[in-house]
Order: structure tokens, then C-alpha cells, then sequence
């Protein structure tokens, strides 16, 4: 399961690419190319796909951007944990989708905070669960115990939110027979869910053992 990888973790510059994988050779691009297209004629994709698989890029850059916090803002060591757990799991989330568009010529958007968001503002509805500007200034600004408290509740919002994008496709007719789809929008909800089930409980410790002044 992709977000059961753990890894060491990565970082990058501020604007730079959260999913910096090495570029494949015009050989493995040719031969990369030629599968996603037998493969689409076993399991046609459809505009839902391509759109969920676009969303969630901007979606997890956005996660990312909120982990990369941690560490900076004074975060507990078990938030900092959670934070590079995420960065890891959705970076390589993010190189499987923006393989997965570029195999079939479709436009692959770039995950980075600046697009993340972006994103958030360009789309003619806000993708669930997403923080507006606003709650990322606050996040940004939050120090300590401060921080670890936000941090919990606006990530919790966001999974969630991840969630309510992967059932959304799932509930679209003729979508996510594509086994790449298929398996990452599974993974996206159960290493999810999963994780909202472990913040709700650090949160609810956190308050309940040092509550907000």
C-alpha cells in the first residue's frame, strides 16, 4: 500500500516541485506510452478520472505544504512523525499521478505550494476539504502546542475532504476502471480514513492533557 511506504524524507526549496522523480528516457517514455494506451483499451479512462487524478496532485500539494510546517513551527515529536509520514506517502502518490496523465498525453500539473494554492482559488468550486487562505496563514503563524492543535484539526479537514474526492469519482458512472485509478483512490481512502481515526485521537489527547489557554 503506497502510503504504508516510509521513507526518508525529502525536502525542497520553496516553489520547487514536491515530486521530483528523475526523468524517464525517450525509450521508457515510448514504452510507458504504448502500455497506458493498451491499457486504456482494456479499461477506457474517462474525464472523471483525469480530473480526480489533476485535483488530487494540487490536493496533496497542499498537505505537503502543511507538513513541511511542522518542523519549522515547533511542532511535538509525534506531529513531526505524522508530518513526514505524509510528505512521504503523498509524494509518491503525486509521481504515480503525474506519470499516470503524462502516459496518456494529458496535461500534468505540478505540485507545489504556489500551485497548490492556486488551485485552491482557480477552481470554479473549492476542492473539499482544501484550507483557504486564511487557515493556512493561521497554520503558518501557529507556534508549539498552538500549532500542534491546528495542524490536527485543518490536516483532519483535509483527509476528510480527500475522501469526499474519492467517492465522489467512484460514485461517477464509468469511472475508476482504470487499475492505476482503481488502486490509488483505494489507497487515498483507506491510508486516510485511517489516518483521521489516529489525528482525531491525538487531538482529543492533546486537548484533554494541555487544553488551549
Amino acid at each position: 500500500m503506497i502510503g504504508a511506504t516510509v521513507v526518508a524524507c525529502r525536502t525542497a526549496p520553496p516553489g520547487a516541485s514536491l515530486a521530483n522523480s528523475p526523468a524517464p528516457s525517450t525509450e521508457e517514455s515510448a514504452a510507458a506510452i504504448a502500455k497506458a494506451r493498451a491499457d486504456s483499451a482494456r479499461y477506457p479512462y474517462t474525464a472523471a478520472d483525469i480530473h480526480f487524478m489533476s485535483a488530487m496532485i494540487a490536493h496533496h500539494g497542499q498537505a505537503i505544504a502543511m507538513a513541511r510546517l511542522a518542523p519549522v513551527n515547533g511542532a511535538s515529536a509525534a506531529v513531526r512523525t505524522l508530518a513526514e509520514r505524509i510528505i512521504n506517502a503523498q509524494q509518491d502518490e503525486i509521481a504515480i499521478m503525474q506519470r499516470w496523465l503524462s502516459d496518456r498525453r494529458q496535461p500534468v500539473p505540478q505540485a507545489t505550494a504556489t500551485a497548490a494554492s492556486a488551485s485552491h482559488h482557480d477552481h470554479a468550486a473549492p476542492m473539499p476539504g482544501m484550507l483557504t487562505a486564511a487557515q493556512m496563514k493561521q497554520l503558518e503563524e501557529a507556534k508549539s502546542a498552538q500549532f500542534d492543535r491546528l495542524f490536527l484539526t485543518f490536516m483532519i479537514q483535509h483527509h476528510n475532504g480527500a475522501i469526499v474526492m474519492v467517492n465522489e469519482l467512484l460514485g461517477t458512472i464509468g469511472a475508476a476502471q482504470d487499475q492505476t485509478v482503481f488502486k490509488l483512490a483505494s489507497e487515498v481512502n483507506v491510508d486516510q480514513s485511517t489516518e483521521v481515526a489516529r489525528m482525531s485521537k491525538m487531538l482529543a489527547d492533546l486537548i484533554f492533557v494541555r487544553p488551549p489557554s
